[in-house]
């Protein structure tokens, strides 16, 4: 392995010499070949390119280490593997509908919706925002802060002054309530198989 100048080293602490690195990858990286390589065929479409993908990865690996270990390795590998494959893709400029299952995984810009596409969703969301309005103010806070913003119910529970139990009662009959209004289904019919 080719020595990094000292000027392209971090000062972290975590920093890797090359000796050190060999060992480590034998250790850590090399033991996790056979799922590495199984995770490339299963996500390249020409099982020709599986060894040279897997040296790349490997090459990626070693030189992201040499300035910083990392703290997953298996996380850190399996990372490296997938960005080296949205790469190829886009080097490609053809994406083979079998090459991703999610073509939203790569960042890849797709056409924008039409103008119908727009309207319908702002319709939607204004419907929506409607339904949110009818709702009662505490059953609709709570609804807007775990949906919508994500925020967990305990942080709802202390924000808001209730306990956790109480937030779990307002968002289920608030979500129940808001698909009463947007679907217009009572609630009976909807639970029944």
């Amino acid at each position: 392995m080719a020595d990094i100048p000292d000027n392209n080293r971090e000062t972290d602490a975590r920093a890797v010499k090359p000796a050190e690195l060999r060992a480590w990858f034998i250790h850590e990286v090399l033991p996790m070949e056979a799922a590495l390589t199984q995770y490339l065929h299963h996500n390249w479409r020409n099982p020709n390119d599986v060894e040279d993908l897997l040296q790349d990865v490997y090459v990626r690996v070693c030189e992201a280490a040499l300035r910083q270990r990392p703290d997953s390795v298996k996380s850190f590998v399996f990372a490296t593997a997938r960005n080296l494959l949205i790469d190829r893709v886009r080097r490609e400029h053809v994406i083979p509908i079998e090459a991703v299952l999610d073509l939203d995984s790569l960042g890849i810009a797709v056409d924008e919706p039409g103008p119908d596409r727009n309207v319908m969703a702002r319709e939607e969301l204004q419907r929506l925002q409607s339904a949110l309005d009818r709702l009662p103010p505490r059953c609709r806070e709570v609804v807007v802060l775990r949906r919508i913003e994500g925020m967990q119910r305990r942080a709802i529970a202390l924000r808001m002054g209730i306990t956790e139990a109480t937030v779990a009662e307002h968002l289920a009959n608030g979500v129940s309530a808001l698909a009463d209004i947007l679907y217009g289904e009572p609630a009976d019919f909807r639970r029944k198989p």
